[in-house]
């Protein structure tokens, strides 16, 4: 055939919808990468206490579970790094704040009680 061209795959990807068609997109189901959260995390603690080494490991359990490859943890021992702790105005331990996504928030004690925890992150937990 004369003066026809054959569509490549992204051609027809990249073409507007007809009336009363849907758009497509690329990858269906998946959010665009910067529209995802990414959670920054401080979790301040005071040695090896068992609330502290509680907290540890509630806060990786909540991560792995709800918060899959969306977050950032940093783990602060005061007892090692006092001075860490008082640009957040760290006044308990343990403590989490969240950095981001704004507002900073944060919530006291181990982390046990996931409800206590989803809510003060606001996070909205997954099954």
């Amino acid at each position: 055939m004369i003066g026809t061209k054959k569509q490549t795959e992204k051609q027809k990807s990249m073409r507007k919808a007809a009336p009363g068609e849907k758009a497509r997109t690329k990858k269906p189901g998946r959010a665009h990468p910067m529209s995802e959260k990414i959670y920054d995390l401080r979790l301040y603690v005071a040695g090896q206490t068992p609330k502290s080494l509680a907290a540890v490991e509630n806060l990786k359990k909540i991560c792995e579970e709800h918060l899959k490859g969306q977050y950032r943890v940093e783990v602060i021992d005061i007892i090692k790094n006092p001075r860490l702790a008082e640009g957040d105005q760290i006044i308990a331990i343990p403590t989490l704040v969240r950095k981001l996504p704004p507002p900073l928030k944060k919530v006291l004690g181990d982390l046990s009680d996931k409800e206590k925890v989803f809510i003060g992150l606001d996070i909205r937990p997954h099954g």
